[in-house]
């Protein structure tokens, strides 16, 4: 009898455990950020929660791709970070489903203004200011003078050394390109580009690789997020940080349910997880400079100072949709890309 007690017991204990780990869930999460924070991200959810997460990091292109591969069997749940263009058009491709997190009303008005552009299918998380990063050791070493603005990389002196990213996968790069577009007007912005064309090194597949580089002295100036390249200030790399004189634009990182999700309440619990000012404000832990979204969240003291920084009126309806995104990408590839540097 007490054999038989024990051994009830021991398959009660067993269903228990199998119980609690049924309730806890699983997640499967796209991440658009730098690594450090995907992973900071994964842990103090996994923690607070007791969900199991599966964590890939991607860059917004590459994982919008992925998004819309997968879009009648779809493998993710959440797709967190990464430049709101691409989470706009998964958006209106409507890849992603809506979803109002009751901490919305808790959110910067260019987050909600974000969330209503997607009709709820994406929100914003943070705001991140596009920059010009260069290594003020290789400039002075090669009697380079500083780039202030988006004329002064036209130079022939900087012939071979800028690099950016491809925005065919890069966020980052796609609000370089619609940056230009908002600010010269599309045939102009183009003209600049080919340009610009001669003294680019490298069209590399991530936004971060360039201020990498900087950075390691690989090469000398870097078109990508101010945050970014603070990561590198910060990190004791000889990088000094600008946006260009004649305006630059911004994104607003997203994130968004996939269409279909699997896990869905998990990823409900993960959304309101991510929006929370203190979830946001650990940020920084990861070295993460970006302006959070939720109003109460503390902003990084490196942050970017957006009030004295001259931003274009970034359209996001316009240059996160479908149509417009394509038809610059394609012509990007056409004109620029194609023809080498």
């Amino acid at each position: 009898m007490k054999t038989f007690l024990r051994r009830s017991a021991a398959i009660l204990i067993g269903l228990g455990v199998m119980s609690a780990a049924h309730a806890a869930g699983k997640l499967n999460v796209l991440c658009s950020a730098d690594l450090e924070w995907c992973q900071l991200m994964k842990a103090r959810f996994e923690k607070e929660s007791g969900v199991e997460v599966s964590m890939i990091r991607k860059s917004a292109g590459e994982s919008f791709a992925q998004i819309q591969a997968q879009a009648k069997n779809p493998q993710v749940d959440v797709w967190w970070a990464g430049s709101g263009d691409a989470h706009l058009q998964a958006a209106f491709e409507k890849l992603t489903q809506p979803y109002q997190s009751p901490l919305q009303s808790q959110l910067q008005p260019w987050a909600q203004a974000f969330a209503k552009v997607a009709q709820n299918r994406s929100v914003g998380i943070y705001q991140g200011v596009l920059g010009i990063g260069y290594n003020v050791n290789e400039l002075k070493q090669r009697n380079l003078p500083a780039p202030k603005c988006w004329k002064d990389l036209l130079n022939p002196a900087y012939k071979g050394e800028i690099q950016i990213a491809n925005p065919n996968s890069s966020g980052t790069s796609y609000v370089a390109l619609a940056t230009l577009v908002q600010l010269f007007g599309e045939d102009k912005a183009f003209a600049y580009m080919r340009a610009l064309n001669a003294n680019i090194s490298q069209y590399t597949d991530t936004g971060v690789a360039p201020g990498e580089a900087a950075s390691r002295g690989e090469s000398t100036v870097a078109i990508e997020f101010m945050h970014d390249l603070i990561k590198q200030k910060v990190a004791g790399f000889p990088i000094a940080v600008v946006p260009a004189c004649e305006g630059t634009g911004f994104e607003i990182g997203g994130m968004s349910i996939i269409a279909g999700a699997k896990d869905l309440d998990e990823a409900k619990r993960f959304y309101d997880f991510a929006l929370r000012a203190d979830t946001q404000t650990a940020g920084v832990d990861a070295k993460a400079y970006q302006i959070p979204s939720n109003v109460q969240a503390k902003v990084p003291p490196q942050a970017p100072d957006v009030a004295s920084i001259k931003l274009v009126n970034y359209d996001f309806a316009k240059y996160g949709s479908p149509q417009t995104r394509k038809h610059l990408l394609q012509r990007w590839t056409s004109e620029i890309y194609s023809h080498g540097n």
